[in-house]
């Protein structure tokens, strides 16, 4: 049995389908099970794909710029009229000669040119939707899809015919840690103080960095942080950190350029509090690990995504959003004080996230792809 996924743009569209083959792993016993990805050229993401053996073909795939400039208006007709058909050439006898028994796409520009060779070879095809608010290629492509699989209540622009509510897949095994024992020994805490895990992806993590960075001092004083600051800002903040933080401090702060799997299923388990953006995938973990939440979405996610998922979270009660133009840090570090003298009320976060949360969605998807194979 031969699966291929497509799509790419960013780690939000790997996880998920890291998280489904583990699935179909466990419920589809025989030993012809292979798994195939395509997608454009992204060293993160190919490590990651072939750490679950996933092989990984790259081709050319061209996106559509929606700001308006020059530069944009060039790269676009590169893209649409050069880089997305050599792209749809190479799918094409890709897929021809890997005959897979359907494709599975994830969404982003790179699933473009695999769907619509996918389509033109008679495959069948689904896709999934992160977002409250899809992005281009799904719109796009949603008339060659046998069924969309959606994450929000609320997704907007495709049929109900087709619509699966499902959420959005997340890797089980990031909710299998221990406050009082792994993730303890592993991030040094003393536990002495709430735990607060502050997340800003690998979009914008910059401008949380900055005002988190202004109330660092006074943060430590009342509680305890586990900063993933990004890749390429670690050693600038690391740097302004420890100009600023006080010796007797430093034990309460914990910066990581980058959390491993292994090191945020134990950073999920630590935390009181996640401060976080608002992309689906977070949002869906949060849930899952049942955390309160303060979520500052991503102003110039495609479609405003980020936005619409971030305040429908909110309407459950699990969470508080706090854009980023209201993102200011003395505001920030008084709203977080406030959530802390009010226990109550975390844990009634806590309980919402709960409910909102799917941590079975990746099961579903795994067994739906099986049953329809197998059938």
């Amino acid at each position: 049995m031969k699966i291929l996924f497509t799509g790419g743009g960013t780690g939000g569209h790997v996880v998920p389908i890291i998280a489904i083959t583990r699935e179909i792993k466990k419920i589809y016993k025989k030993n012809d099970l292979q798994f195939f990805f395509l997608g454009p050229k992204d060293e993160a993401s190919s490590s990651l794909l072939s750490q679950e053996d996933i092989k990984v073909k790259t081709i050319l795939a061209g996106k559509v710029r929606r700001y308006v400039n020059l530069k944009a208006f060039v790269q676009n007709l590169i893209d649409v009229f050069i880089k997305i058909p050599i792209g749809i050439l190479q799918s094409f006898f890709y897929i021809f000669f890997l005959s897979p028994d359907l494709i599975f796409s994830k969404g982003g520009f790179g699933s473009i040119p695999g769907v619509i060779a996918g389509k033109l070879l008679l495959a069948p095809i689904f896709l999934h939707e992160s977002d409250a608010a899809p992005g281009f290629a799904n719109k796009f492509l949603r008339g060659f899809a046998l069924e969309i699989f959606t994450s929000f209540p609320k997704t907007e622009c495709f049929s109900l015919k087709k619509l699966i509510l499902v959420g959005n897949p997340i890797r089980k095994e990031l909710l299998c840690g221990s406050k009082e024992r792994e993730a303890k020994e592993l991030f040094k805490l003393s536990l002495t103080k709430p735990v607060i895990l502050i997340q800003g992806g690998s979009q914008g993590a910059q401008r949380i960095n900055d005002e988190i960075l202004e109330i660092l001092p006074q943060l430590l004083q009342n509680f305890e942080v586990i900063h993933q600051c990004g890749k390429n800002n670690y050693a600038t903040v690391k740097a302004e950190s420890e100009a600023i933080i006080n010796k007797d401090l430093e034990s309460f702060y914990h910066l990581y350029p980058y959390l491993k799997e292994s090191e945020l299923c134990q950073a999920y388990a630590a935390a009181d509090l996640i401060v976080s953006r608002a992309g689906s995938g977070s949002i869906f973990e949060i849930a899952a690990a049942g955390k309160p939440s303060i979520l500052i979405p991503l102003p110039e996610s495609a479609q405003d995504h980020q936005l619409k998922n971030a305040y429908i979270y909110q309407e459950n009660g699990a969470a508080i959003v706090i854009e980023e133009n209201n993102f200011t840090s003395h505001f920030f570090l008084e709203k977080i004080k406030s959530l802390f003298e009010n226990p109550k009320e975390l844990k009634k976060m806590s309980e919402k996230a709960k409910e909102f949360s799917k941590p079975e969605a990746g099961w579903i998807i795994a067994n739906y792809l099986v049953e329809y194979l197998t059938l």
